[in-house]
């Protein structure tokens, strides 16, 4: 399983890449491979400086070895070998009316002292983050969502469109990231699915994340925008970045297993504002966006 993973995720970080530089028409990403001293490494790809993306990563990652004692204690187990590779998405778009997009795709195994597999799971997701809001936008995005969930289980959207609301929730700040998506972790084999079930289905919903959001690019890159509507784009990437470093579990994970640290914060835009105690006129476009923030919503 491990194996037949990290081929799909290395295929599918090429049809992402081609996807996202097609759009962007001029731009296109930067290839870096690495190695984790402690075993495996990774293929980092950053696009930069584009005509519609500012900055935007499509990482694969498979890493191995001995499992840190902070895991250990995270996962209760005492000492073990690990195996985990995933692809890990983040674009940020130069313009503020397209939304900037967040997306995951992983694979864990655990061992035991003879080897054998004594855990093993699937996660992931993706979700929507935009800086001004558009209700069609975040209807195609969690219908396609929804389109792919419901080819294997019509319990799988409104259960982990849950979870996602609940996980990408900035607690300090009590609101929404963004308009969410899909969430999903611990996925292992029971009853009703097998690994090989969850494969399909976790690959399902990373073969739709062109779908869901390349017709959103297209609908909003061209239109015009102001330099306010631009310095609201960059308050509001603040409230990205606290969530990424404040509460993100897979950034986490990355720094406690002494992964690449310019893969890890590649997620972090490069133009960003924290600016004291502000507050959008009341009425406006930017205040719409933080009331739809208050609470989950459902968009279909």
């Amino acid at each position: 399983m491990k194996n037949k993973f990290y081929q799909y995720i290395q295929n599918l970080q090429d049809q992402i890449c081609a996807g996202l530089e097609k759009m962007d028409g001029v731009a296109q990403f930067r290839q870096d491979l690495w190695d984790r001293p402690e075993g495996g490494g990774g293929r980092t790809r950053v696009i930069e400086n584009g005509a519609v993306f500012e900055k935007g990563g499509v990482n694969i990652s498979a890493v191995h070895g001995k499992l840190p004692d902070t895991m250990q204690k995270m996962f209760g187990v005492g000492e073990a070998d690990f195996f985990a590779c995933g692809l890990s998405l983040v674009i940020h778009p130069k313009s503020p009316m397209v939304p900037t997009v967040h997306a995951n795709w992983r694979y864990f195994e655990m061992y035991d002292d003879k080897s054998e597999i004594i855990n093993q799971w699937f996660g992931g997701g993706q979700d929507l983050t935009p800086y001004y809001l558009f209700e069609e936008d975040a209807k195609h995005f969690h219908q396609t969502c929804k389109t792919a969930c419901d080819k294997h289980n019509p319990e799988f959207y409104p259960n982990y469109k849950k979870k996602c609301d609940e996980y990408f929730w900035n607690a300090h700040r009590h609101e929404a990231r963004g308009l969410g998506g899909l969430f999903f972790d611990y996925c292992k084999a029971n009853d009703e699915m097998s690994m090989e079930d969850w494969y399909n289905f976790v690959t399902e919903v990373g073969n739709s994340f062109l779908e869901a959001y390349v017709p959103i690019v297209e609908r909003r890159k061209d239109l015009p925008y102001t330099e306010a509507q631009k310095n609201w784009q960059e308050i509001r990437r603040g409230r990205y970045v606290e969530f990424n470093l404040v509460h993100d579990k897979g950034t986490l994970f990355g720094l406690k297993t002494n992964g690449r640290i310019e893969s890890i914060l590649m997620s972090l835009p490069p133009h960003v504002q924290w600016v004291y105690d502000h507050h959008p006129e009341s009425g406006s476009e930017e205040e719409k966006l933080l009331k739809i923030l208050e609470k989950p919503i459902d968009w279909i």
